[in-house]
């Protein structure tokens, strides 16, 4: 068993652990996860390099000591973190309280009778709707994730590998078979899959990082109506037969054209129901 897949498991079994212990001193559960929490609020503010354990510890109202008797080194503090939210978590958020399903197995797990069904639909507004509500909900975890990958920490392949790639390998492997059944374009299926979840990605940090006022975005949408907006895009990109009411929403009306011209006595004359008829 890894290191990391231990320092994962360390900080996942506090979820379960019991209230304080007599007198207000903390358990060693306890105190872990306190930690942990901390360094994680500090981590996506100020990234790995720029935190010190002193900070850390400053922050948590203990001693630099206690720090390393439950983390040897800070780089083991920031792999249990990763561990926990992410590679031993698999997603981009903590696993929800009383569960211990992985969060991208819960992305993944949420639309496997879709693609049974070859809804394609279902697939993409499940998918993308899960990103955005975990996004939205651990904003600080999404922030520690764009540091983790900037200051080329040795966990940033690590986390790709046990999570990315697996939305990848999933969303790949259906756009390929849908292309075989003759539904889908013929794209390279891991470019699909790339601009669909750019868009899901981008949308969560612009109302992040810039957009945060909701009264004054750009794009001031539900992430349910996203997730179906950026799904209804996608379809209608990628089907050979985008206009399929059974897997899109209702088309816009269509737009007037102007009635076909006549030639009449030599000269063009607009042409309609009610004119232009041989008397």
């Amino acid at each position: 068993m890894s290191r990391h897949t231990e320092a994962g498991r360390d900080v996942e079994a506090v979820a379960g652990t019991a209230g304080p212990q007599p007198g207000g001193r903390m358990c060693a559960d306890e105190r872990r996860l306190q930690i942990v929490k901390v360094a994680m609020r500090l981590f996506s503010e100020r990234g790995f390099r720029g935190t010190t354990t002193k900070e850390i510890a400053q922050a948590a109202g203990v001693s630099e000591a206690i720090i390393f008797r439950h983390f040897a080194t800070k780089d083991d503090l920031y792999t249990a973190i990763i561990d926990y939210k992410g590679c031993a978590g698999l997603g981009a958020s903590p696993v929800a309280p009383g569960a211990a399903q992985p969060v991208v197995e819960q992305i993944c797990g949420g639309v496997v009778e879709a693609m049974e069904a070859s809804d394609d639909r279902a697939v993409f507004e499940g998918v993308a709707l899960s990103m955005l509500e975990h996004h939205r909900e651990d904003p600080e975890f999404l922030r520690l994730l764009m540091y983790l990958a900037l200051e080329k920490h040795s966990l940033a392949q690590a986390f790709w590998d046990t999570n990315v790639r697996v939305l990848y390998d999933l969303l790949g492997g259906y756009v390929r078979r849908r292309q075989r059944e003759g539904e889908f374009r013929d794209v390279e299926p891991n470019a699909a899959v790339r601009v669909f979840l750019g868009g899901v990605i981008h949308h969560s940090l612009v109302n992040l990082l810039w957009d945060k006022d909701p009264a004054r975005r750009v794009l001031n949408l539900s992430d349910e109506e996203a997730a179906r907006q950026f799904a209804d895009i996608f379809l209608r990109g990628v089907k050979t037969d985008p206009a399929d009411p059974a897997e899109l929403t209702s088309p816009a009306p269509a737009a007037k054209h102007a009635a076909p011209r006549v030639r009449e006595g030599g000269h063009e004359v607009q042409g309609s129901d009610s004119k232009n008829k041989k008397k």
